[in-house]
């Protein structure tokens, strides 16, 4: 550091440029508080393990067999898969900075990319979404419009954080419940953060756990193909989750 720098600093005349992010709509703010009411109607939810059936297809390879969906709170997600065409495992966490695994039949862990980190961790589970932190600051939800959406009338809504466009997220709630039925995002190549791969997330056939909504069909849709299709059999709420279930290896 140079004598003058030290000066500057000392002085406080010396600054940095500072970030101005926009501002959310009011309107997008009230529709994803409403959302998420009517998610949990009004109950604390800390944790959620869905159990059911999936099926997986990559290209010609469709494997089926059982699934356990878990999630705590916003940044820790599990999703267990043992299909006849092998077992998977992926984790997100992202309670101290953004990571991600998946782990195949051989128990060997893998990174994921950063670039495909920086989305929701819980992409399952619409409770954990950016939805729930609608107010933070340094999120900015917008108000897209009313559109139509697989034939259903849908409030289209408009995350990014940080100004960051590697987290941007669309969500569509049902015009009349505003339950989430889409979620959209982008995926990328591990080697290639500007290369976008069109993700969608479906949710139907909502249940009533104790109040709480839980969506028991799941669709990931990747690049306009579905690659995961789950059916929760049992859902559980708050049955106490332990961190060590979301470790990153």
């Amino acid at each position: 550091m140079s004598h003058a720098t030290a000066v500057l600093l000392a002085l406080g005349v010396l600054t940095v440029p500072v970030i101005s992010l926009a501002q959310s709509d009011p309107l997008a703010l009230a529709l994803a508080a409403q959302s998420i009411t009517a998610l949990t109607g009004g109950t604390q939810v800390n944790d959620v393990t869905l159990t059911g059936n999936a099926t997986m297809t990559i290209g010609s390879n469709v494997g089926s067999g059982t699934a356990t969906l878990s999630a705590k709170g916003r940044y820790e997600s599990r999703v267990d898969l043992n299909l006849d065409s092998g077992k998977r495992t992926e984790i997100r966490n992202s309670t101290s900075g953004p990571l991600a695994e998946w782990i195949g039949s051989d128990g060997n862990s893998h990174l994921f990319a950063q670039q495909n980190c920086l989305t929701d961790a819980v992409w399952f589970y619409p409770t954990f979404s950016s939805l729930a932190s609608a107010n933070d600051p340094n999120q900015t939800l917008s108000y897209i419009g009313l559109e139509t959406l697989n034939g259903s009338s849908v409030q289209h809504l408009h995350s990014v954080w940080s100004g960051q466009q590697l987290t941007s997220m669309d969500f569509y709630l049902d015009a009349t419940t505003l339950l989430p039925v889409a979620t959209n995002f982008n995926a990328h190549p591990d080697t290639d953060s500007t290369t976008n791969i069109a993700v969608q997330i479906l949710f139907s056939s909502f249940g009533n756990q104790n109040g709480v909504q839980i969506p028991n069909h799941i669709q990931e849709i990747f690049n306009g193909n579905l690659l995961l299709d789950f059916t929760a059999t049992t859902a559980t709420v708050n049955s106490g989750l332990q961190d060590s279930l979301f470790a990153i290896q």
